[in-house]
């Protein structure tokens, strides 16, 4: 196991570099700079090049950031903060958008194994029926829409909780939006779930267990579900990082200073270091939670830790 993970530490390194790289190249073939302001002469522009070290050939400055990142530096903003650090502007927005993420993904993994479960033990019964329904809405409608009809019913005409984001009222501020990025990971853990249930249920080894006079409760609970949560654990991780990802229109809706709406800024604003740090942090912890479902998979089934020990 030990081995499995070093080899994959490797890999996930080398492809953050690779990512860094081609971060690199796509921002340099961008049309226009950080600072296209009218008011700046070409000179002062040159200047201001020189200053920032952008006027240094491309492998340069892709070397000397590499060797700054390792020291935790991110560089500095250009144009929405000047010359404030990536890394100060980073803290505030990446831990917002990470709890109302969190708070997301937890909400979605409860109701989605509940509604899968229930679907499973009620297969072809109008039960199985409601809960597919469901988790076909969820999957078809994007989250925004959901945002929007949140932000109207339940902000707008019941007044129940506010629909822009309010610092000094943060917790009542994230109900909405966490509500609205919940509906994708409830209808995917759902559709999983009772596809794996079922599939579980009728299948040798649970007709063997409940052979032997096992209790419901403890077949479903201690068996069933166990065998079940070795797929569904494959998916959570992609989808905490989807809610992330994906959260940059809920977050406009809603107003919320999240890692989102700043990477979309910083890329209207052509904020290179910015953009660099964003898109960085996302693919890290993509890679990090795929690493982490990996390691789940082994403690979940015994059978999966000795393959990755014997490798």
């Amino acid at each position: 196991m030990s081995k499995y993970i070093t080899k994959r530490l490797l890999i996930s390194l080398a492809t953050l570099l690779v990512i860094i790289f081609v971060l690199f190249v796509m921002l340099d073939m961008m049309p226009g700079s950080p600072f296209n302001d009218e008011k700046l002469t070409e000179t002062q522009k040159a200047l201001l090049y020189a200053k920032y070290g952008l006027d240094q050939p491309f492998f340069v400055r892709f070397g000397k950031y590499l060797i700054n990142m390792l020291k935790g530096d991110l560089g500095v903003s250009y144009v929405l903060n000047k010359n404030r650090a990536v890394s100060d502007m980073l803290t505030g927005p990446l831990g917002l958008s990470i709890r109302i993420g969190a708070k997301a993904m937890v909400i979605g993994s409860i109701f989605g194994l509940l509604f899968g479960i229930l679907a499973a033990l009620n297969h072809n019964t109008w039960i199985d029926s409601l809960f597919s329904l469901i988790s076909i809405i969820g999957v078809s409608v994007p989250s925004y829409v959901f945002a929007l009809l949140l932000a109207y019913f339940i902000g707008f005409k019941l007044k129940m909780f506010p629909i822009l984001y309010n610092a000094s009222n943060a917790g009542a501020s994230t109900v909405l939006p966490t509500i609205a990025l919940s509906m994708f990971p409830i209808a995917n853990i759902s559709r999983f779930t009772r596809s794996e249930m079922i599939d579980v249920l009728g299948s040798e080894y649970i007709l063997l267990v409940e052979s032997k006079g096992v209790r419901e409760k403890d077949l479903i609970l201690r068996h069933a579900l166990r065998n079940t949560l070795i797929p569904i654990v494959t998916i959570m991780g992609p989808l905490l990082i989807n809610l992330l990802t994906g959260s940059m229109v809920v977050e406009k809706v809603f107003a919320i200073p999240g890692i989102g709406q700043l990477m979309m800024q910083a890329i209207q604003n052509n904020d290179y270091n910015v953009v660099i740090a964003c898109a960085f942090v996302y693919s890290a912890l993509y890679i990090g939670m795929m690493l982490v479902v990996d390691i789940l998979y082994g403690i979940i089934d015994p059978r999966i830790r000795v393959a990755k020990g014997a490798d």
